[in-house]
């Protein structure tokens, strides 16, 4: 495992000046933040990510509009991108290159690109070689070629767009999800809903930033259309009562479906009542104290082993049944050596920290990470950067079903942990909160 702490020094820095321009009474720094979407729906047939009984099936028409939405982020000179799309993974590490490569010119150092893991989106895997999606699937593979240049692109007019900003945050506790996994009482949830406002100096919302947990699987899977599900919803309906961009960020969804009530059955009915939800939460923080405009940011990579052997001939026919072989061989391939992980912790002054994990968590890390931060919100970004499938606690993985065994979850025991473990340590090192220690060196 090794450990890169960026930013470091900028995040103190700028804290320090906070403190000396308050003494001398001028005008305190601010955040600066820039918002732009652009759409990632495919414009041809390709075989559909989500659900594996679907095989290899194409699509067949559009419910909704896929949108990735792209906010950047700059305390001094250090700057934060967040991506929220409507797919159901986030970028292969081939894209994730791609992407930072585009935007490196304008010093955007951190990307978090997020899906919000709707399974009515396009596979992203298939790659252009015989037998991994060249010449069957030369549609979907085109289309995974373009993608990394349309996010990059959002994240770089978001650049251009650049304004001074203050950031507010709330959350609240809802009954809109459900434990889909477990068989013990009392079924873990994470019920916490979190909006992140961005505000102009004047007190008019900029943009809104909307965190919750739960699977996107509420457009029946027999449907062969692109959809982005309640998260889509949920974001029309921010945008359509407050008059501004709004990103939807998936969090610890591994185990959480939707718990919707008798009057919200169907994506549209139960993203609209979130979203509503998420409005009024919005409304509630006029006046509210912004956030201290520093920005502190850690990347960790983890180099895991597989609990089973995906070399295997045999597994690789086994999967291959279960979804197809095209898309198996990308993958297997991605963790044949192993699960070569990255997270990436960050800190937004003294009340955000956010950790942003490759895949799908269960929601107790997320409630350990809330438990333990010592912050006023602590948010898990699943699906973000990357997809090694399930990460089940290791009480989860004891008692097994789908998501905590093995198949579906290869990733070694105890990952999970260890990555929030390794966040914590960053948290609490970014807030210089480990007396005598050596900062380490900004690269």
């Amino acid at each position: 495992m090794t450990a890169t702490i960026i930013h470091r020094a900028a995040f103190l820095g700028l804290l320090a000046t906070a403190f000396a321009t308050v003494a001398r009474g001028d005008e305190p720094p601010t955040f600066r933040v820039g918002v732009a979407e652009c759409d990632v729906t495919p414009d041809k047939p390709t075989p559909m990510w989500g659900y594996g009984a679907r095989h290899d099936k194409l699509s067949e028409g559009v419910l909704d509009r896929l949108r990735a939405k792209a906010v950047v982020i700059q305390a001094g000179e250090a700057k934060l991108a967040i991506v929220g799309m409507d797919l159901g993974r986030g970028p292969t590490p081939a894209m994730m290159d791609r992407i930072r490569s585009l935007v490196s010119a304008r010093k955007i150092d951190t990307v978090l690109i997020c899906g919000s893991h709707t399974h009515h989106g396009p596979v992203l895997e298939l790659t252009d070689r015989p037998g991994y999606g060249q010449g069957k699937f030369d549609d979907a593979v085109a289309y995974a070629k373009k993608l990394p240049d349309l996010l990059a692109g959002a994240i770089l007019d978001a650049d251009q767009k650049l304004e001074p900003a203050q950031i507010r945050i709330a959350g609240r506790d809802l009954a809109f999800n459900r434990n889909r996994h477990t068989k013990r009482e009392p079924k873990p949830v994470d019920p916490r809903l979190t909006v992140i406002r961005f505000d102009r100096p004047d007190g008019a919302p900029l943009a809104v930033l909307v965190h919750f947990s739960a699977h996107p699987v509420m457009t029946p899977g027999a449907v062969l259309s692109f959809s982005a599900d309640y998260p889509g919803a949920l974001r029309n309906t921010v945008e359509q009562e407050l008059k501004v961009p709004c990103l939807f960020i998936q969090g610890s969804a591994g185990n959480l479906s939707p718990n919707p009530q008798a009057a919200d059955r169907g994506p549209a009915a139960f993203g609209r009542s979130l979203g509503l939800q998420a409005v009024e939460l919005v409304k509630s923080l006029n006046g509210a104290p912004p956030v201290r405009p520093t920005l502190g940011v850690a990347v960790d990579r983890f180099d895991f082993p597989t609990r089973v052997n995906l070399k295997s001939a045999v597994n690789l026919l086994l999967y291959g049944r279960a979804f197809f072989p095209e898309l198996v061989r990308n993958i297997l391939e991605e963790y044949g050596d192993g699960m070569k992980t990255e997270t990436t912790t960050v800190l937004l002054g003294d009340q955000l920290g956010v950790v942003a994990l490759p895949g799908e968590p269960f929601c107790q890390h997320a409630l350990r990470l809330r438990e333990r931060a010592d912050l006023p919100h602590a948010l898990v970004f699943g699906y973000c950067n990357g997809h090694f499938l399930y990460f089940p606690t290791i009480e989860a993985a004891a008692e097994g079903g789908y998501g905590a065994d093995a198949t579906m979850s290869p990733i070694a025991l105890g990952a999970g942990e260890r990555m929030i473990d390794r966040a914590l340590v960053d948290l609490f090192r970014l807030r210089g909160k480990f007396p005598g220690e050596q900062p380490k060196p900004v690269p």
